[in-house]
This record gives C-alpha cells, sequence and structure tokens, in this order.
C-alpha cells in the first residue's frame, strides 16, 4: 500500500505540475535566465513538495492504519480529486485577479462566487457536478490502474531518480531566492507571490552575521524600489472641473533631428534645461501628453489625456503631429497633419527645418509657445526648452509640459491630479522625478540620480557627466517616489 501511495502522488504531481502550469502562462516573463531558471525550478520543486506533503499528511497514514485497500484507494482519490480541485480553482482565481486562496481573498472569493451562482440555471448546477464526478472518477480511475500494476510497477527503479530531481529544484530554488533576496534582484524576488502557500527562504540576518551582507545598505537600497509592475491606476485621481481661456491657443514642438536651431523668435526668451527620459519615442508622446511617467504606459490605453480631452470637450481644436504610427489609441485618436497651429492646442514632433518653418508663420501675440530644441546638435536627452511664458524653472521634464500648459490656459484645477509634473512658471519644487526602462530618474541641483530596480543607484553631475561620491538624499527620493506612485490603485 505505501509503494501504490508513492506511485499514486508521482502521478498527481505530474496533474499538479499541468495545472500549476496556469500560473506561468499567466504571468509577465521574469526577462533573465536567472529568472526564468529560478521559475523552473520552483514550479518543479514547490509544486511538487506541496502535493507529496498532502500525500504524507492525508493518505500516508491511512496505509499504515486501514486494512481495506479498497478503502485507502477511495479515500486517496477523494482527497487528492480535492486537492487539484482547489489547485485548479485557485489559479483560475489567480489569472483572474492577481490573488492566491487566502483570509485575505476571502471576500473578493465571496463576492465573485455569489455573482456567478445568482446567474445559474439548473443546467449550470448538473454541469458542476458532472465535472466534479469525472474529476473524482478519473482520480479513481488513476488509483485502480496503478493497484492492478503494482507488480509491473515494483521492476522500475524511478523513485530515486524522481525524489532527488524534485528535492534538487526545491533546494536550488530557495538557494537562488535567498541570493536573489539578498541583491534586491527583482526577475526573481518578484515571483514571490507566483505559485500558493509559497514562502521563498530568505537569509539576510545570517548573511550579515557571516559578514556577507551589510543590513544597513540593504534597507537602504530597500527603500529606493518601487512596483513598477502596474495592473491598475486612477487617471486622473480625481475629477478635473476647470475652465479655459478659449481666447489663447497652445503650441508645443518637439525637435525629431539634431540639427541645430537657429533665427528663433525674440518672444521666446525663457528657456531651462530640458530632460527627456522616456526610453521610446511612443513613451515620449505618453510622457508629453499625460504628464505621468512612462511606466504608467501600458495602463493608459483606455484613459484620455487631460491636456487634450477637458479642452475638447469644451470646443478647443487639438491635435497631435508626428511621423508614423504609435499602438496608443488614446493618443493616435488625436493625430492630425500639420496644416496651421492656431485656435487650440496642437503638439508637433518635427525637424528642425519644419519648426523654424512653423515658428516664422505663427503669431505670438494670444499663443502659448513652448519648443523642445535638440542642445548643440545632441539627442534629445540634452534639450533646451524655448518659450514664451515666464518659466521660473531652470529645469523641465517631459511630465512638466501639460500642467504648464493648463495652468498657463486658465485651469486651477490641482496639478497633482492629473500629473507628475509641476507648472513651471510656478514650480511646486525644484526636483524632477521621472523612469526610464526600469530605472527611476531624480534630477535636482544639476544632478542626476539613477535608481535601478535592485535598488543601486548613480549619482551623475550633469555640468560634466561624471560620476558623484556625494552621499544620497534619502529623504528627497523617498518623497520623489511616493510622488512618482500617486495614480497607482495597488500603491
Amino acid at each position: 500500500m505505501v509503494s501504490w501511495g508513492h506511485w499514486f502522488a508521482l502521478a498527481n504531481i505530474v496533474l499538479a505540475l499541468v495545472i500549476a502550469s496556469i500560473y506561468i502562462f499567466s504571468s509577465p516573463a521574469p526577462g533573465s535566465w536567472l529568472g526564468n531558471t529560478f521559475m523552473l525550478a520552483n514550479w518543479l520543486g514547490h509544486i511538487s513538495f506541496i502535493t507529496f506533503f498532502g500525500f504524507v499528511i492525508f493518505v500516508l497514514p491511512c496505509c499504515y492504519l486501514v486494512t481495506n485497500e479498497k478503502a485507502i484507494r477511495l479515500v486517496g482519490s477523494v482527497v487528492a480529486a480535492l486537492g487539484l480541485s482547489l489547485l485548479t480553482f485557485d489559479a483560475l482565481l489567480y489569472t483572474r485577479t492577481g490573488f492566491h486562496i487566502s483570509f485575505n481573498a476571502a471576500r473578493l472569493v465571496s463576492s465573485e462566487t455569489e455573482t456567478r451562482i445568482v446567474e445559474f440555471g439548473w443546467q449550470q448546477w448538473v454541469y458542476l457536478c458532472l465535472l466534479l464526478l469525472i474529476w473524482l472518477t478519473s482520480q479513481l480511475v488513476i488509483s485502480n490502474s496503478i493497484w492492478r500494476r503494482m507488480e509491473r510497477l515494483a521492476n522500475y527503479k524511478f523513485g530515486p531518480s524522481f525524489t532527488s530531481f524534485f528535492l534538487t529544484c526545491f533546494i536550488a530554488s530557495h538557494g537562488i531566492h535567498i541570493w536573489a533576496d539578498a541583491h534586491l534582484y527583482q526577475p526573481v524576488v518578484k515571483q514571490d507571490n507566483l505559485f500558493p502557500l509559497s514562502y521563498p527562504a530568505t537569509a539576510k540576518t545570517t548573511m550579515s552575521r557571516y559578514g556577507l551582507l551589510d543590513l544597513e545598505t540593504y534597507k537602504q537600497r530597500k527603500s529606493l524600489q518601487f512596483n513598477d509592475d502596474i495592473s491598475n491606476i486612477k487617471y486622473p485621481s480625481e475629477p478635473i472641473y476647470c475652465g479655459i481661456n478659449k481666447s489663447l491657443s497652445a503650441v508645443v514642438l518637439v525637435q525629431t533631428d539634431n540639427a541645430v536651431l537657429s533665427q528663433l523668435p525674440s518672444e521666446l526668451s525663457f528657456k531651462s534645461d530640458f530632460f527627456g527620459t522616456a526610453s521610446s519615442f511612443e513613451n515620449n508622446l505618453v510622457t508629453s501628453i499625460f504628464g505621468v511617467p512612462e511606466f504608467y504606459a501600458d495602463t493608459l490605453i483606455n484613459k484620455q489625456p487631460v491636456l487634450l480631452a477637458l479642452p475638447q470637450a469644451q470646443g478647443m481644436q487639438v491635435s497631435v503631429s508626428y511621423d508614423g504610427d504609435v499602438s496608443n489609441p488614446a493618443i493616435s485618436h488625436y493625430k492630425k497633419p500639420f496644416s496651421s497651429f492656431e485656435n487650440g492646442i496642437h503638439i508637433g514632433y518635427m525637424t528642425g527645418t519644419e519648426i523654424t518653418d512653423a515658428l516664422a508663420s505663427l503669431s505670438m501675440t494670444d499663443t502659448i509657445v513652448m519648443v523642445v530644441s535638440a542642445k548643440n546638435g545632441k539627442e534629445q536627452t540634452s534639450s533646451t526648452l524655448y518659450t514664451n511664458l515666464e518659466i521660473a524653472s531652470s529645469n523641465a521634464s517631459n511630465e512638466d509640459i501639460a500642467p504648464t500648459i493648463l495652468s498657463a490656459l486658465g485651469c486651477q484645477s490641482p496639478i497633482d491630479n492629473y500629473s507628475t509634473g509641476r507648472d513651471l512658471v510656478n514650480p511646486a519644487h525644484n526636483w524632477i522625478v521621472s523612469t526610464s526602462g526600469e530605472r527611476i530618474i531624480v534630477i535636482h541641483n544639476m544632478q542626476q540620480i539613477d535608481v535601478m530596480s535592485n535598488g543601486n543607484y548613480e549619482i551623475i553631475n550633469l555640468q560634466d557627466n561624471t560620476r558623484s561620491s556625494e552621499g544620497l538624499n534619502i529623504r528627497l527620493l523617498s518623497q520623489a517616489i511616493k510622488h512618482l506612485t500617486r495614480f497607482s490603485e495597488s500603491h
């Protein structure tokens, strides 16, 4: 009976691994070979462990205490059917909500279940009962098939090999996680909640005791992390109610080549250093038009940018001009070819020559103009902002464009409700915070602080582009990260 139990447990481990693959396919790829290795080892090791642990707790004692082998096989089949049913339900719950079965998720599960049950007719109840019956029957078939073939299966000596394989995966996954947790390696650490009943090992205290880890440095790096894997945001965070002065217009021109702009109109007398942190052209559009950093880009697909939607709702003409296509429908909806930047809000991504021609035909009497020009023919990450507004900030970023334009047009709604940027005419603070890929970027006092996803950081002097040895301003970074994640509903 014990031998039968081991083979029965192995069969259910295989079934459990197949079911648990749902977690893997419904989650984003880790993004590194070590992250993929950990996911594979954790899948094989953890799922086999909890399945075998269930066998040891509920079935193995019966093999020693109960003499009726039919009763044991029935008990084993019922336990396995219930266990795999729970695993299946948990996998489906995870793909829908991101939660596992727990006391914290009980209200969500209860509400979801009540909603579905109310919609059940007698046919759905019959299908559900048949499904449970088929599930139990399949376990009985597996159980009886193994029992009838015990003599043949006894000739196979796969037990030690399978045990060694799954045990190696289990130990390897925890070993990798200990290292990843100590180094805050995100491709591994972000998988902590991937599988149910998963509690990966950590050893920070032990490592610090033997001089392998500085706990103070670790805590500092951990405090600098933020979760860039967001599933939903609230944008704007509050309804925007404000009037727009429709007698004014606004034009934003962003240079797309590296030519040096010359003969700018004398009205564009105010300028500041402009920092474009977006990692792609489309994200540059998103950050400028929505006024939020690029790590929100994927969740803005079904949102409307306040900079364009609010003036349009009040009867103003709005447009965005650029070459090529973008995947975000909220931006492509406003795309129009360049014709005339008059009577409305217009944003154009153009070459230096096109910007020069547009400015020559533009009346600046009642038009707010902002021009982002390449600095000395360099890439746009090193640019200059020219404007006819009396701006008070010596630095600017993509996120500052939307709040500056709306404020200049008379919108008095709080900027924090729709942007992480500032009104450059009356800036609320003198630092810039944004993201580029998986990095947080904070610019303050001509220094750029780059914080990586694992909490490591680098300070760069912007005057000579050299690394700085100054200490990190933890208070500023904490404030900046909190400001950065204000629209995330999981924050």
